[in-house]
């Protein structure tokens, strides 16, 4: 019999449809949400075998979520690609993108070991790691591309933040006008940065913290390696300071990895992303304070992104 927490932790049907894809004589014995996610219902399921062992699987689910299909088909193709290569990524088990026979469409898929990390301990010990695993993402050449990527930030759609460095931002601006450097296209996760990455961290040291997985393929896209960097740049700017944000570029590039020898170029696609954040600071704020990281407000991170922006501008010119 399937215990209440099942019952009231995935909802019927998708749970018929989790039991099609389980072994014969495995059932789901046990349901946990995870945080973190912005934009899914993300859930560890626990699977029963008839011996009395269990493993664990992953079940995501987008609810009332726009282009949800094509998330979901755009993950389960990254996934696809990425058994093999050895970029630590969950093994595809199903997907139901249009939600045929799931309350709303749903992929599931294997549970990876370890945890996400977001504490300013061992901050300095997982950005090279961090760097590397990029460098190994970009390395992927997969048979066939994925499509080219998406921004939809544009200049008049930035929001400043109140109290910011007008004139900073201003220039800011001024630079995701001009068109798109060219650029040499690489396989993105478009979505790198630490909420999306997981390490098993030795309690007795956090120092010697490795990577065990990196999830949420769901904006795997065609790109520059520039703009995956941006984007992990972004977000450790915010989470732990403008320096960091800062440093990871020259990280990527110290673990092999090449971007845009252009100086302009390089400014162009760190500016687009930081600028990009600005119309989601809420967003990207409530899962890290859910995980522990109480005191990044809104508020908070808005004055780290008006740092960091500022500390663009002017180590960029």
């Amino acid at each position: 019999m399937v215990g209440r927490e099942v019952a009231s932790g995935v909802r019927p049907l998708t749970l018929a449809w989790v039991n099609s894809h389980l072994e014969p004589g495995e059932r789901v014995v046990g349901t946990e949400a995870l945080h973190g996610g912005i934009t899914a219902e993300v859930r560890r399921l626990t699977v029963g075998a008839r011996d009395g062992g269990t493993r664990r699987l992953v079940l995501r689910s987008f609810v009332d979520v726009e282009h949800s299909e094509e998330w979901l088909n755009r993950e389960a193709d990254a996934l696809t690609v990425l058994a093999g290569t050895g970029v630590p990524a969950p093994g595809l088990v199903a997907v139901d993108p249009s939600a045929e026979r799931c309350e709303y469409p749903s992929l599931l898929m294997t549970r990876l070991p370890g945890r996400t990390v977001l504490d300013e301990e061992g901050a300095a010990a997982r950005l090279p790691l961090l760097a590397r695993q990029l460098v190994a993402v970009h390395a992927v050449r997969p048979a066939e591309r994925p499509r080219p990527y998406v921004t939809l930030t544009t200049a008049d759609t930035v929001v400043t933040p109140e109290g910011a460095d007008v004139a900073a931002w201003a220039a800011a601006i001024d630079v995701i006008r001009e068109p798109a450097p060219p650029y040499e296209g690489r396989f993105l996760h478009r979505d790198f940065q630490p909420g999306n990455v997981l390490f098993a961290v030795p309690p007795e040291d956090p120092a010697g913290a490795r990577i065990t997985g990196v999830v949420d393929w769901a904006a795997a896209s065609w790109g520059p390696a520039d703009l995956d960097v941006a984007h992990c740049s972004t977000n450790l700017a915010l989470l732990h300071g403008p320096a960091w944000g800062l440093r990871f570029a020259q990280a990527y590039e110290e673990a092999g990895g090449v971007l845009a020898e252009a100086a302009d170029a390089r400014r162009y696609w760190l500016v687009r992303d930081a600028l990009a954040c600005s119309e989601e600071v809420r967003e990207v704020a409530r899962p890290w304070r859910e995980a522990g990281r109480t005191e990044l407000t809104t508020r908070a991170v808005e004055a780290r992104l008006d740092a960091y922006v500022t500390a663009l501008m002017d180590t960029l010119r």
